[in-house]
């Protein structure tokens, strides 16, 4: 019996590691290595599997750091099988959604209460975290123009009405209308005057500019004040095809955004800003840290820049891009850094990515060096020579360091769906999946895990801590969405 039970714990133990990975890594778009589909239909078993039979953990993991695409999905499954809930969790289930659904991007909550509505989950609490969400917004007018068509959905999901002009102006349409509300108004202008246009959010203006045929140069300098960071930083190439400036604060920037812009420029054009680009990596790793501080001592990273991490068409350079932001984060972090590439370059911020992918040789140099921790940073696909990697592990554990002196972490930016979890190095070496270089001490921390070595109990407690932690007074106030009795199918 004793055995059976080590067994089953054993066996929850590995499930949770292995979705939890994959709610870092997995955003069910192409990879280089796969395609959208089956990441797709991977993640999603993942979700139905670990929901079936683990939900408290399930829901907890809201509270683990995963990336935005799977706290989407598990606020959905949630809501959707909110009958199965023990009553005891509800409270707890309900505050987490409600925590997580605000802590979203709005683009991406708007998006699950459009899905919810596509998905017909209509139940009282999901009713409720509408309200709840709809209600903490800051500027629903704002809303209702960027996000008009998720918000009119939701709002017809809910029955839901709105304040003021929002629900004439969602559902009866600009035409109907002079509004008092100048957002709202300045809409309805835009369709006749050109200068309403520059008083409109940028995506909201883009199209009004097409329909007035304004030309792009014009319509990215007048509407530059109305831009967001991110939106400046995306736009640089369309600004500079046009021959348009479109001014960036780099010192902004996160960390990994930052590193993918900085591998977007040409090489030529890396090199003139060399200082300016240097400075900025390193000023994001240091707003990184004060975050999250997590002090090391002396520190190796393996860095993949082989051809691989050049990522795919949907996620162009992301691995590329991975790899030099964990570059400049952990040698903030650590007391002794040094970096060792599968492919040199002459400076970090001249990375390309070539060639096959050989790990085991820097590894073994990395190791030689006498680090007290060694972080791999690739995708996992060892293959020059293949698996060579797995040997230089296998053999270092067993026989050099069989007291573990020094700790290997492998950090993989990539999901295999083939595996339903990032490819390993080795069955010596915990893999634990990134979605960001930002996530490396969540994921630093959850690494334990994904050795082996601590038990289901421990697990438990770190998504316990987490949960307590997310839901603590500190935060924003959020009132737990709790339902007595059995919720509506």
């Amino acid at each position: 019996m004793d055995a059976a039970w080590a067994r089953a714990e054993q066996v929850a133990r590995e499930d949770l590691v292995m979705f939890v990975n994959a709610c870092f890594s997995c955003t069910g778009q192409r990879e280089f290595y796969n395609d959208g589909r089956g990441q797709a239909v991977s993640i999603d078993f993942l979700h139905a599997y670990i929901l079936g039979n683990y939900r408290r953990l399930y829901s907890r993991t809201l509270a683990a750091g995963i990336n935005h695409f799977n706290q989407a999905q598990i606020i959905l499954n949630l809501l959707a099988t909110g009958a199965q809930t023990r009553p005891e969790d509800r409270r707890e289930e309900g505050a987490l959604i409600a925590m997580a659904l605000r802590a979203l991007p709005p683009q991406r909550a708007y998006r699950v209460l459009e899905v919810m509505r596509e998905r017909r989950i209509n139940n009282r609490r999901a009713r409720a975290i509408t309200r709840q969400y709809l209600a903490g917004r800051q500027d629903l007018n704002f809303d209702a123009l960027k996000y008009r068509p998720k918000l009119r959905a939701a709002v017809a999901h809910g029955h839901l009405k709105l304040a003021g002009e929002l629900n004439p102006f969602l559902f009866q349409g600009w035409r109907k209308r002079v509004y008092t509300t100048p957002l709202l108004e300045t809409f309805r202008r835009a369709h006749y005057e050109q200068a309403a246009i520059f008083e409109l959010p940028f995506t909201i203006a883009e199209g009004f500019a097409r329909k007035h045929n304004i030309p792009r140069d014009v319509f990215l300098t007048r509407i530059q004040p109305r831009l967001t960071s991110a939106e400046r930083l995306r736009l640089q190439g369309s600004a500079a095809r046009v021959e348009t400036s479109l001014a960036i604060d780099l010192g902004r920037t996160p960390l990994t955004k930052l590193a993918l812009y900085v591998l977007s420029l040409k090489l030529d054009t890396r090199r003139e800003r060399r200082a300016e680009l240097h400075a900025a990596l390193e000023q994001a790793a240091t707003r990184t840290l004060r975050q999250a501080s997590v002090p090391l001592g002396r520190v190796a990273a393996v860095l993949d820049n082989s051809y691989s991490a050049s990522g795919s068409s949907e996620k162009r350079r992301r691995p590329l891009g991975v790899v030099l932001a964990a570059h400049y984060l952990l040698s903030a972090l650590a007391r002794e850094y040094r970096a060792f590439w599968t492919r040199p370059a002459e400076e970090p911020l001249f990375l390309e990515a070539r060639g096959q992918t050989d790990l085991s040789t820097p590894l073994l140099d990395a190791l030689e060096w006498k680090p007290d921790l060694v972080v791999v940073v690739s995708d996992g696909y060892d293959n020059d020579p293949p698996n060579a990697v797995a040997e230089v592990t296998r053999i270092f554990r067993t026989k050099l360091d069989p007291s573990r002196r020094t700790s290997i972490i492998h950090a993989n930016p990539v999901f295999a769906s083939e595996l339903y979890a990032p490819r390993g190095i080795g069955a010596q070496v915990p893999t634990v999946g990134v979605r960001d270089a930002e996530d490396l001490p969540t994921v630093l921390g959850f690494a334990r895990f994904a050795e082996g070595a601590a038990p289901l109990s421990e697990l438990e407690n770190y998504l316990a801590a987490r949960v307590r932690r997310m839901l603590e007074p500190g935060q924003r106030p959020v009132q737990p969405v709790e339902l007595t009795g059995e919720e509506e199918a």
